[in-house]
């Protein structure tokens, strides 16, 4: 079925639909816990390297959304700017995820070389988030 990229209106909507859809975000833990889409799932992509420098891949990333749901589950993927729920939605669906939406802009929105935000993300459209 491959990954359909959405933006933060229509994830809005599936997830306030009757039709199961989870949201995973993707971002490191510290980013999270500054606000976050509700009821989101925190499972990051990428971990902080040795001694905590640095940014590496997180080698349990897809087992552990394995451990957490069925490959068919309705899953809806963010980050900060929409970079690392791609690469998040790529290796899933190379795991055999079937249902996978990656949202385009991600929690802040995607933003240009001087941090001016070019494609509004989720909370830069007034969508709800939390910090719980």
């Amino acid at each position: 079925m491959g990954v359909k990229r959405i933006d933060p209106d229509r994830a809005n909507e599936l997830l306030n639909s009757d039709r199961g859809y989870v949201y995973i975000d993707v971002r490191m833990p510290e980013e999270y816990v500054q606000g976050h889409v509700p009821e989101a799932l925190n499972i990051p992509v990428m971990i902080r390297g040795q001694g905590g420098v640095g940014l590496r891949m997180n080698p349990e990333f897809v087992e552990t959304v394995t451990d957490e749901m069925a490959s068919d589950c309705r899953i809806i993927l963010g980050c900060q700017k929409g970079g690392r729920s791609q690469k998040a939605a790529d290796l899933l669906s190379e795991a055999g995820f079937t249902n996978l939406h990656d949202m385009r802009g991600g929690f802040v929105g995607e933003t240009d070389v001087l941090g001016n935000v070019t494609f509004p993300g989720w909370s830069s459209r007034g969508l709800p988030t939390t910090r719980r």
